[in-house]
């Protein structure tokens, strides 16, 4: 069974840094993609950030690019955030979700109800103005 924990939410002040991790368990790395996404209650989930297990191809949504950095490692089946010059409106529970490689990355982060297979639990990220 594929599983994934996410960690490192928290409060931190707007320019603040977090970074998040995300281990799977119970599958082959190389084999999915793995993504963050964010969701405020009452708004629509938001594609945050992308990575392949594969070739460590990554996207970025539009929101996020230039300040948050994803990484993996293969060997602890680990994914990063890294989440820099943070502000008031990336406040959200941080959800890490991962997929078989059966599309290209970017294809899997925009339409991640159809691609992605497996949740977390999610992870509060509150940043104070």
């Amino acid at each position: 069974e594929v599983q994934l924990v996410e960690s490192g939410g928290g409060l931190v002040q707007a320019g603040g840094s977090l970074r998040l991790s995300c281990a799977a368990s119970g599958l082959i790395f190389e084999d999915y993609h793995i993504g963050w996404f964010r969701q405020v209650p009452g708004n629509e989930r938001e594609g945050v950030s992308c990575i392949s297990g594969g070739d460590a191809s990554t996207w970025y949504g539009d929101s996020v690019k230039g300040r948050f950095t994803i990484s993996s490692d293969n060997v602890n089946n680990t994914v990063y955030l890294q989440m820099n010059n943070l502000k008031a409106e990336d406040t959200a529970v941080y959800y890490c979700a991962t997929g078989l490689r059966r599309v290209n990355i970017v294809t899997m982060c925009r339409q991640p109800s159809r691609w992605l297979e497996v949740w977390g639990q999610g992870t509060l990220v509150t940043v104070s103005s």
